[in-house]
């Protein structure tokens, strides 16, 4: 019955070690919830094997879905190095390339890479899917990206940097602005903890660590009363006074500041980081090279960016 086994139930597998549900698995796999259930009952009959276990909201992979999930990760490494092999035959401008990456990098950072791999190497397949950086690293290890632009704050220890496994390279440096209604007294070099009083929009509660840890060093607790992760949606909340926030400068960068709202830039040491992810090694494929590359070759300024190390992402 094992001889049934197919690529597709490995992957499901994998994702469901991975993400712990059904639900994350099929929005990891791309697939609906019923399509991943009906492929689990199929492939359960075909191996003789049951693979996962219901627990509440939940499920468990049983013995068997747990050595299927195991053997998931070499057969991907597999493909990964059968598909690195061809790549290198026919050289960068005959191959792909899958980059994902963070929402402000979707309307800044990624129409110049995109553009810049259009112009010197036409003959390159790229795909781009926008992710937060939890999934987008999952995505590295599920061979469904190659390359992910990702950001992370001073002292995060998130999911956003799990990076067991991968190899990372910071690129830039995203400075924090503070947002605030154009009459607001606050003023540059002032001290934050002026602003402890103040009525707080905030991100959603995965996203707004960062303005929490920031409030913390000062001693106090921000009051949030709105919560959006909608960069324009805090520009029109703070223009209408109805609050003040916390922004990284990319997300500026598309954006017309509304009337009635002015930005202060915070210190360096309160900005994020912005950096090129990929698998260990995936940088002698010519596809990928020329990606990292082509991120590394960005002038930062014109986004409003600072160059970290000051060597390219493919270098080294």
């Amino acid at each position: 019955m094992t001889d049934d086994l197919d690529l597709q139930t490995l992957r499901v597998v994998r994702a469901l070690a991975d993400t712990g549900t059904i639900t994350a698995a099929a929005a990891r796999l791309g697939y609906s919830q019923p399509a991943v259930s009906q492929h689990l009952r199929r492939a359960e009959a075909r191996v003789g094997h049951p693979l996962v276990l219901r627990t509440g909201r939940g499920v468990m992979l049983t013995e068997a879905g747990a050595r299927l999930a195991e053997h998931a990760v070499h057969v991907q490494a597999a493909l990964d190095a059968a598909r690195q092999e061809l790549d290198r035959l026919g050289g960068a401008a005959s191959g792909r390339v899958r980059l994902t990456g963070f929402p402000s990098a979707s309307s800044t950072i990624v129409p110049d890479v995109l553009a810049r791999l259009r112009r010197d190497n036409p003959g390159l397949q790229v795909t781009y899917v926008e992710a937060e950086p939890p999934e987008a690293l999952a995505s590295l290890r599920d061979g469904t990206a190659d390359v992910a632009l990702v950001f992370s704050h001073p002292g995060s220890r998130g999911p956003d940097r799990d990076l067991d496994g991968l190899t990372e390279r910071a690129v830039f440096l995203d400075r924090t602005v503070l947002v605030l209604p154009a009459g607001h007294p606050f003023v540059d070099g002032s001290p934050f903890v002026e602003l402890a009083r103040e009525r707080w929009i905030g991100g959603c509660p995965r996203c707004r660590g960062h303005l929490l840890a920031t409030c913390a060093a000062e001693g106090f607790s921000p009051e949030i009363v709105l919560e959006t992760d909608n960069a324009l949606a805090v520009l029109g909340l703070v223009a209408a006074g109805m609050g003040v926030a916390l922004l990284p400068r990319l997300s500026l960068q598309a954006a017309a500041l509304p009337a009635g709202v002015r930005v202060v830039v915070l210190p360096p040491a309160t900005g994020r980081r912005i950096a090129v992810v990929h698998r260990p090694g995936a940088r002698r494929v010519p596809s990928v090279h020329a990606l990292t590359g082509a991120i590394g070759s960005l002038d930062p300024r014109l986004h409003g960016l600072t160059a970290l190390s000051g060597r390219r992402p493919d270098a080294g």
